[in-house]
């Protein structure tokens, strides 16, 4: 076998540069290779820095460092396809960097970057080239930009392209695009929206809520608006709200046809599709807030076109209350004006449309200020208050609503009552429908907080329907009633009435019932009863230290709960019975005279001489007094026969003459008499006046009220009760006082029940502690006065005692103390000791040896116990 030969090596040039494979790890090596005149070099220094800056922002930053934007500039439009491509791809993910695009902005790469977006370009570049465009358009400069270089058609003619990252990458640049003004009006021009509404069609949301969001933008364009329609863009998106699975791009659509329907020509169309139907469904029963929002406003916009008919502003009515769940949805309301719009239809012709603008306003307003301020500006409480009168009760229900919602503003509560909002809140009180009575007694309590609104209350008639809706078996109403009550009983003269048509036994009797009771209930009850201290007294039996008796103050007794308290007048046409008196405290005479400065004698004579002037004789005129005849002269001695006819004939003219003047003058007498008793039966009652406790205010104030102690004042009060009410007794000797005959002769001098306090000489426990009250009261003295059991009843104070010599510099809480008005005068006990015990309640009594409690022992063994 021969030896084999040598292939022989060909032989390079001398001058060329044999072959060299590169591996680079740094970054920055890669970077300096975009400088290569080598296309192979460039291809793959730009497929590297792709891959490296899509890995995350800070690649991106590295390669902002090392100056690779400018680079990858350049080669965006290589002739090499490969070297355009990576390139472009680079620059497109380093164009989702903030701080690069700061770097971009001031590069001229924007036409370079248009131009991949030519039809004939590969899709890779088509997609990178857009997410360029896309990341560039969010800065403002940098949209002027793209649509000065023309990159908006070219972005529109992508919208059709059948890759979907081209088109998301396309739409969301054109949406960012059309917030400026100059390219909304281009997109219209260059027929961009329809293939905008095209995308809906597609398979991929987030190009449907591009796509949304873009028709958002342009229908504030009004050329836009008209556009859409033209092409049934109305159609599409009236076909996604039919879509449930596409709920969450309703909110969306609903936004771009509530824009369009600004266009009177958009409405028609839109109510001649049915649309509005949608909308209402839309309203009612989406759960998304944006959703029912966009609805909303797309009613209320149709019902602002004029040429629209009652059914859609009725259904937008309907809308605004239904979305007013939302206090956002309120918010939107008054910015756009709805409030505006609705208030004009509170007085159509259309009772549906007057419904359901009051129910509107009652949504708008409740519990939102600034809403009942525009209904207030808007000039609709003078309506609202008329729809009080409506016989259809949703009407009334509604417009009480929003009336007391408005209400609930002093300045436009004025506005409501000058209305006569509380005459005409008087006959939905008696409606036989627990909605209206409900929603009245709601409106009387927000109108009733004031002197004036109460006092039109009382004079229109509206407590005693009032007080009748606390005998209702509806919990809603009866509980109103009670609020409209408390209100209404914050002045003496509501409360009287009140307590005149029974309302403080009706709630009474609610406050015993488990079931109908409520917070109200009760509360009004004590309001009743602190304006009317003498109702308080007659149920409680006390009087605390801020209850202060007044002129007109009368004491019936101990009354149970449940009984009616008669009102002082009633009381005055009984007739004298064996019961207990009634007290009375009145200082004040009914014709306003005032006697302050005159002395207890001045007093009591012009007190009797105005009683006798009140009091005139039954008769004018005594029917006994003869009348006046006048006296016959002699008769003339006439001779002749005619002369003596002719005297005679004159007697008897004189005769009929006196008779005729005596019937005129019975006549006369019996008018007058009848003139007198019609007066006084005509005249209204006066509550008898007190002169001699009159007297005693006077004599109180000069000479008690000076002193420089509380103590001493208290002291000397309390003997000079005692000196007016018969003296001290002791305690052995009470039974011995016979003040019950002084009692009896005082109502038969007076021929009533009811006696003035400052007729009593002889007075025991319950009166003496009335009368200090009473007198304690006009002079500052603070004090309690507490009923007992068996005619007792006592004053309570509260004094601070002596500090000792340890406690000095200490706070010390006041002691209260037991008035002895009756035993040891002026005496002050505490209220834990014995004696105390002794004068509150015989059954407390400690005092075995004590003849007064073995006295009223042995009466209590033979008649009450029996």
């Amino acid at each position: 076998m021969g030896k084999k030969q040598k292939k022989e090596v060909e032989a390079f040039p001398k001058d060329a540069f044999n072959s060299l494979i590169i591996e680079s790890k740094n970054v920055q090596t890669v970077v300096l290779m975009l400088d290569s005149p080598e296309d192979e070099i460039l291809l793959k220094a730009c497929e590297a820095i792709y891959k490296f800056a899509e890995k995350g922002d800070e690649n991106k930053m590295a390669l902002l460092a090392l100056g690779a934007v400018p680079k990858l500039a350049k080669l965006i439009s290589h002739d090499d396809k490969q070297i355009h491509m990576y390139a472009t791809m680079g620059f497109g993910v380093m164009a989702t960097n903030s701080e690069v695009r700061k770097s971009m902005r001031q590069l001229d790469f924007l036409p370079s970057i248009i131009a991949c977006l030519a039809p004939d370009d590969d899709v890779v570049v088509h997609e990178l080239a857009t997410l360029c465009l896309s990341s560039m358009s969010i800065d403002f400069t940098s949209k002027v930009e793209i649509y000065e270089k023309g990159g908006l058609g070219p972005l529109i003619q992508l919208l059709s392209s059948p890759d979907p990252d081209v088109q998301k990458n396309s739409i969301e640049c054109i949406s960012n695009l059309v917030k400026d003004y100059m390219c909304r009006v281009a997109l219209n021009k260059m027929n961009g929206i329809f293939p905008v509404l095209n995308l809906l069609n597609s398979e991929y949301p987030v190009i449907q809520q591009l796509a949304l969001q873009t028709l958002i933008t342009v229908s504030n364009d009004a050329g836009s608006r008209k556009t859409l329609f033209q092409n049934e863009g109305h159609e599409s998106l009236l076909q996604v709200l039919d879509s449930p699975e596409l709920s969450d791009l309703h909110a969306d659509a609903l936004h771009v046809l509530a824009n369009c329907l600004e266009e009177a020509q958009n409405v028609t169309i839109i109510r001649e599709s049915g649309a509005l139907e949608k909308f209402l469904l839309f309203v009612a029963t989406s759960s998304f807030p944006e959703a029912q929002r966009h609805a909303t406003n797309a009613i209320a916009r149709s019902a602002r076109n004029r040429i629209n008919n009652d059914a859609v502003k009725i259904a937008a009515c309907e809308a605004v209350s239904v979305m007013c769940s939302s206090e956002s949805s309120k918010e939107t309301f008054r910015t756009e004006e709805a409030i505006v719009q609705i208030v004009p239809l509170l007085t159509s012709d259309n009772v549906e449309m007057r419904e359901a603008a009051a129910l509107a306003l009652a949504n708008l307003t409740t519990a939102n200020s600034s809403n009942a301020s525009a209904v207030f500006d808007a000039e609709g409480v003078e309506p609202l208050v008329k729809l009080l009168t409506e016989p259809v009760d949703g009407i009334v229900v509604n417009a009480a609503a929003t009336i007391t919602n408005l209400a609930l503003q002093e300045p436009i509560r004025a506005s409501i009552q000058n209305c006569g909002a509380m005459t005409a809140i008087v006959e939905p009180l008696k409606s036989p429908n627990t909605l209206v009575q409900s929603k009245a007694a709601l409106l009387v309590a927000s109108l009733a907080c004031d002197v004036n609104g109460r006092t039109e209350l009382r004079n229109v008639g509206g407590l005693e329907p009032l007080v009748e809706l606390l005998h209702s078996n509806n919990d809603e109403v009866r509980r109103n009633a009670c609020w409209a009550i408390l209100v209404c009983g914050k002045d003496e003269p509501t409360t009287a009435e009140l307590c005149k048509l029974g309302a403080l036994e009706i709630l009474q009797e609610i406050n015993q019932s488990s079931s109908h009771k409520n917070n109200f209930s009760d509360a009004a009850v004590k309001r009743l009863l602190d304006h009317n201290a003498a109702l308080k007294y007659s149920l409680t039996g006390y009087l605390s230290f801020n209850d202060i008796i007044t002129d007109g103050f009368y004491d019936p007794g101990w009354i149970k709960p449940g009984m009616k308290v008669l009102p002082l007048e009633e009381l005055s046409n009984q007739e004298v019975n064996q019961h207990r008196p009634i007290l009375l405290i009145n200082a004040k005479r009914a014709d306003g005279h005032q006697m302050a400065g005159l002395s207890t004698e001045e007093k009591l004579t012009e007190a009797s001489s105005a009683a006798s002037n009140r009091f005139p004789s039954s008769k004018a005129y005594s029917k006994d007094k003869p009348s006046s005849v006048p006296t016959l002269a002699p008769a003339l001695d006439v001779r002749k026969e005619d002369c003596a006819g002719t005297a005679a004939s004159k007697e008897q003219e004189n005769r009929r003459r006196s008779r005729g003047k005596k019937e005129e003058e019975k006549v006369k007498e019996e008018q007058s008499q009848s003139k007198i008793e019609e007066e006084e039966r005509n005249k209204p009652w006066e509550c008898p006046y007190d002169v001699l406790f009159d007297a005693y205010l006077s004599e109180v104030t000069r000479n008690i009220l000076p002193l420089l102690s509380i103590r001493e004042q208290i002291v000397a009060l309390a003997t000079f009760v005692s000196e007016k009410m018969g003296g001290p007794n002791h305690k052995e000797k009470l039974h011995e006082f016979n003040w019950e005959l002084h009692i009896a002769d005082l109502k038969f001098e007076l021929k009533s029940n009811i006696i003035p306090i400052g007729k009593i000489q002889k007075g025991v426990y319950y009166h003496r502690a009335l009368l200090f009250k009473a007198l304690a009261d006009r002079i500052g003295i603070s004090c309690s006065l507490v009923r007992g059991e068996y005619n007792r009843a006592w004053n309570e104070v509260m004094l601070v005692d002596q500090p000792t010599q340890d406690v000095i510099g200490l706070f010390i809480p006041p002691t209260k103390y037991i008035v002895d008005l009756m035993h040891q005068v002026g005496n002050l006990m505490r209220t834990d000791s014995p004696d105390a015990a002794h004068y509150e309640n015989y059954s407390s009594c400690k005092h075995t040896t004590c003849k007064c409690c073995k006295q009223l022992s042995w009466y209590l063994d033979h008649f009450e116990n029996k």
